[in-house]
C-alpha cells in the first residue's frame, strides 16, 4: 500500500505534546564556524517562550548572520507537532538540511521563503528522535557560514497514537456506491482537527462530505454515486496531528482506487425477485427468497462489503443459540456477498430452490440458485449497490455501509466541520 510522508512501523508512533516555542539564536560568522555564544529561551510548562531581555533580542557582539529558531539547540522532549522554523537576520539562509535519527533515519522537508530570511518545515517531527540541523547562511557581503545544531523529540507510547486504516484498498476497483471508510485504532476526540487533514480528490470532480459514525470511524461519500471510470485518491495527512486528549496521528497515508462498471441489484421482497442492472441496463432477473416472518430482510440501500467464494454461516453469530429450533450452522455456503455487519448476505441457496421466486423462507439473507449466485458473484464487486424494497424492517444506520440511506443534506450534517 502506498504511504505518503513518514510512515512509522506499528511499534512506534509519533510524539506530540503542546508545541514548545523555545527561541534559539545562533550567531553565524566566518567560513569555518567559530563557537560564538548561543542565546536560547527554554519553553515553560505552558509551551510559551520565556521573554528575552533587550540584550538577547539581537546579536550586537558577533558579526555575521544570526539565526533564530522556535526550537532551542540541544532541546529535549520537543513535541512532535512542532513545526520547525528558522529566521535569519543580518544575512540570508542559503540551505537547510534536517535529518532525524531514531529507529531509522528520516529527513525533514522544508522550504526557504522568498527573500531567503526564513525557512520552515513542511512536515511534523518523529517521536524519540535526535534531529540534526545543518544551516548554510550568507552575509550581505557574500561570506558563507555553516553551522550544525541538534535537538531531541519526546517519546510517545502507542496508546497515544492513532493509526488510520482506509477502505477501499490501494489499487482496488470498486462499485459506484463505495464509501471511503477510515477507521482509527485509538478514539479521536478532536474530530474537526482530524477532518481538516483528510482529503478526497477525483479525476472527475465531485461534491462530497465526511460523516462521523463514531470516534473511531468516519466515512466519505459523494453527493451522487461515483461515475464509472473515476480515479479517486484519499489523503490522510495525520502524522503528528493532535486528535485530542493527548492522542496524535501516527502517520500520513495516501491510497488510490478506481470506480468500475455500475452494478445495481434491486430486490423486491413481495415479488420474490431481483433485477440486476449492469451499466444501467437490465442484465438479469433472478428468482430469490428473502427473510421469513421474524427474520425479515432489512429494507433500504445496502452496499456489498465482502465477497466470499464460500462462507460458513453460523446462526450463533446473529444471536441464535444452538438449542434454538431456528439455529443453523452451514459450511461452505457458495458465492456469498455480505451487505450488513449483522450477517445479511446474497448467496447461493440450493436447499431453498423450490421457494425461490415463490416464498420467503430464509433467516434474512437473499438466497438464489447456484447458477444465479455464480453469475452475480462474477459480475459484482465491493461497493456495488443493493436496494431492498417492500420490507417493514428498516436498515439500521451503521449496520454496514449505510451511507446512501439519507439525503446528502442530512449526511453532511455529521461532518465535524459542518
Amino acid at each position: 500500500m502506498f504511504v505518503r510522508g513518514t510512515q512509522r512501523p506499528r511499534g512506534r508512533r509519533p510524539v506530540i505534546v503542546a508545541a514548545s516555542v523555545a527561541a534559539l539564536c545562533i550567531g553565524l560568522s566566518g567560513c569555518t564556524g567559530s563557537a560564538e555564544p548561543e542565546r536560547t529561551n527554554a519553553a515553560g510548562p505552558s509551551g510559551q517562550s520565556a521573554p528575552r531581555s533587550p540584550a538577547e533580542s539581537a546579536d550586537t557582539t558577533q558579526p555575521g548572520v544570526v539565526i533564530e529558531s522556535n526550537v532551542g539547540a540541544n532541546a529535549h522532549d520537543v513535541a512532535v507537532d512542532t513545526r520547525l522554523s528558522l529566521r535569519a537576520t543580518e544575512g540570508s539562509i542559503e540551505k537547510v538540511t534536517v535529518v532525524g535519527a531514531g529507529e531509522r533515519t528520516v529527513p525533514l522537508p522544508g522550504r526557504i521563503a522568498d527573500g531567503g530570511d526564513r525557512w520552515h518545515a513542511t512536515d511534523l517531527l518523529e517521536p524519540g528522535s535526535t534531529y540534526t540541523v545543518d544551516i548554510v547562511a550568507v552575509t550581505a557581503d557574500g561570506t558563507r557560514t555553516e553551522r550544525r545544531r541538534a535537538f531531541h523529540t519526546a517519546k510517545l507510547p502507542l496508546d497515544r497514537q492513532t493509526y488510520p486504516s482506509i477502505a477501499p484498498l490501494d489499487g482496488e476497483t470498486v462499485g459506484v456506491g463505495m464509501p471511503v471508510e477510515i477507521t482509527f485504532d485509538v478514539p479521536v476526540s478532536d474530530r474537526a482537527a482530524v477532518e481538516r487533514h483528510l482529503e478526497v480528490t477525483a479525476s472527475e470532480p465531485v461534491t462530497g462530505a465526511w460523516h462521523w459514525y463514531s470516534d473511531t470511524k468516519v466515512h466519505f461519500r459523494p453527493k451522487r454515486h461515483w461515475e464509472p471510470g473515476t480515479e479517486v485518491t484519499v489523503s490522510a495527512d495525520l502524522n503528528g496531528v493532535s486528535a485530542g486528549n493527548g492522542i496524535y496521528g501516527q502517520l500520513d497515508r495516501e491510497i488510490s482506487f478506481d470506480i468500475g462498471t455500475s452494478v445495481v441489484s434491486k430486490i423486491y421482497i413481495k415479488r420474490h425477485k431481483m433485477d440486476v442492472f449492469v451499466g444501467g441496463e437490465l442484465a438479469r432477473t433472478i428468482p430469490v427468497t428473502t427473510g421469513k416472518k421474524g427474520f425479515e430482510t432489512r429494507g433500504g440501500t445496502k452496499v456489498i462489503m465482502e465477497k466470499h467464494r464460500t462462507k460458513r454461516m453460523d446462526a450463533a453469530t446473529t444471536g441464535i443459540s444452538p438449542d434454538d429450533p431456528e439455529y443453523y450452522n452451514i459450511a461452505d455456503v457458495p458465492y456469498a456477498l455480505r451487505v450488513t455487519y449483522s450477517g445479511e448476505f446474497l448467496h447461493g441457496a440450493p436447499w431453498s430452490v423450490d421457494s425461490q421466486g415463490d416464498a420467503n423462507v430464509s433467516h434474512g439473507c437473499v438466497g438464489m440458485s447456484i447458477a444465479d449466485a455464480r453469475w452475480l458473484f462474477r459480475h459484482s464487486t465491493r461497493g456495488d449497490i443493493v436496494q431492498v424494497f417492500g420490507s417493514d424492517r428498516k436498515l439500521e444506520p451503521g449496520n454496514g455501509w449505510t451511507d446512501w440511506n439519507v439525503s446528502f443534506a442530512e449526511y453532511k450534517q455529521a461532518s465535524a466541520l459542518s
